[in-house]
């Protein structure tokens, strides 16, 4: 299933953390917390302004990007579970 995100709207997949801290401890499922790092899959066009004209997006697929633990809403495509969250929700992309 192929999914388009409208106007300034991005689809972002969560990128895992890692399993064990730096002193080796491994943590548990029940402990770990979900990611607020992820990866875009697909961006829109861009929002439009007042004259109805797109606003062209700054984010582009493949951007891994970090936003705010309760940002986009939670969605599920060919089992993998991924956000839709707008522009504005991004808080920084990692370079």
């Amino acid at each position: 299933m192929k999914v388009k995100p409208m106007n300034d709207r991005v689809l972002v997949v969560r990128v895992e953390e890692e399993q064990k801290t730096a002193g080796g401890i491994i943590i548990p499922d029940t402990a770990k917390e979900k990611p607020m790092e992820g990866k875009v899959v697909a961006a829109g066009p861009g929002k439009l302004d007042d004259k109805g004209k797109h606003v062209p997006m700054e984010l582009k697929e493949g951007e891994r990007v970090l936003f705010s633990k309760y940002a986009g809403t939670e969605i599920k495509i060919n089992g993998v579970e991924h956000l839709f969250m707008r522009e504005d929700d991004i808080l920084g992309v990692i370079e």
